[in-house]
């Protein structure tokens, strides 16, 4: 008994994509011995202005991802992407992160290192330019990076209630 291909139904896409920052192994010690869970950080994203950064912690990998997924979701803002790119330069300090963006001309790609580039990759932003200083953390480089997208959002609404 095949299976008949008119039967088959396509598979629907995810409605945001994600990619997996960190993946890291904790361990907590107790009197038997030493228990690990696992925290994931994960960004999530639909490439369309919506983005979001979500940490889980769960017995084994998988769950993290789930709750990880899950807390991106809710944690998810909404960019306006102007062009490709952002509207203007953009220095921000969250912690001891420090994410420098720039706009970049059309054609120029997104020239960012590892968490920020996962970041405004899922965003949307398709011409960028930017330095991370400080820490190197993926977290708290992640979290600052949507915390400076987030603050071109309020600009944004800013300026339209002024006018």
């Amino acid at each position: 008994m095949g299976r008949d291909k008119r039967t088959r139904t396509k598979k629907e896409k995810p409605e945001y994509e994600q990619k997996l920052l960190d993946l890291a192994r904790v361990t907590r010690v107790v009197k038997g011995g030493r228990r690990f869970r696992f925290r994931a950080t994960l960004v999530i994203g639909n490439r369309k202005g919506k983005v979001g950064v979500g940490v889980g912690k769960g017995a084994d990998v998988t769950d993290a991802i789930k709750k990880a997924f899950d807390d991106g979701k809710k944690n998810m803002i909404n960019v306006d992407v102007n062009k490709n790119t952002i509207p203007h330069d953009m220095f921000i300090k969250s912690g001891s992160a420090k994410i420098m963006l720039k706009p970049a001309p059309e054609g120029r790609g997104i020239v960012a290192g590892g968490a920020v580039r996962a970041v405004v990759d899922l965003a949307g932003i398709k011409d960028i330019v930017s330095k991370s200083l400080g820490t190197a953390n993926k977290l708290n480089v992640a979290r600052a990076t949507i915390e400076a997208l987030r603050t071109f959002q309020d600009s944004k609404k800013r300026a339209e209630r002024d006018k």
